[in-house]
């Protein structure tokens, strides 16, 4: 649990990063053999793409680090729940575990609204792990969302 905090504390350190550039807070890095292969942050508004979500800049990061599309023996760590765009992504990748901070109650795909990752036609399975500094990630999110009630961002 300790190597896990340690990695979500650096994907929180990634959702900072939107959080200040007006996206939502969200990010996600991949690691590998104890090192980080890929990492991004929500990037959609800014880039006007709507694939450019944390998960999917982490994914495309490692890709071109291992020089392949299979993310063998990697562990994906995002601050909240992937949606089905990233969750179809993490299989496509043959990611081996996933670890994510909090649940989206709206567009979750791994458990909350969805599950893709135990959809039985899919042909690889992921380890899953959720809840790690949950309540860090929760903070991040509400922080954000209050400002843009507020109006002051986005």
């Amino acid at each position: 649990m300790k190597k896990d905090e340690y990695w979500m504390r650096y994907a929180i350190n990634m959702a900072n990063i939107a959080f200040k550039e007006g996206e939502v807070p969200v990010g996600a890095l991949l690691v590998k053999n104890n090192k980080i292969i890929g990492k991004g942050w929500n990037r959609s508004i800014s880039q006007n793409d709507p694939s450019a979500h944390a998960e999917i800049i982490a994914i495309r990061e490692a890709g071109k680090t291992l020089k392949n599309y299979r993310l063998l023996n990697t562990t994906l760590y995002v601050t909240l729940e992937p949606c089905t765009m990233c969750a179809g992504a993490l299989v496509h990748s043959r990611i081996e575990r996933l670890v994510y901070g909090i649940d989206d109650m709206k567009t979750g795909a791994v458990q909350s609204v969805l599950n893709v990752l135990n959809y039985s036609g899919i042909n690889h399975k992921i380890k899953l792990t959720k809840g790690v500094l949950s309540k860090e990630c929760l903070s991040l999110l509400n922080d954000f969302f209050y400002l843009v009630r507020k109006s002051k961002i986005i």
